[in-house]
């Protein structure tokens, strides 16, 4: 696989994510899992591409 490979599936992780988070119910405890999702989701590419850079 090459880099430029997994930094695009990382890309559509995190989209794929978000369209989770805009699934769940707006109440007390869907926004606090909306919250974690997004947080860790959302890590994974920003994690790989920084250490691309590194």
């Amino acid at each position: 696989m090459k880099g430029d490979e997994l930094k695009e599936r990382t890309k559509q992780f995190t989209l794929r994510i978000l369209k989770l988070v805009d699934a769940l119910p707006n109440t007390v405890a869907g926004r606090a899992i909306a919250n974690q999702i997004m947080r860790s989701g959302s890590s994974v590419g920003a994690n790989y591409r920084a250490a691309c850079r590194a």
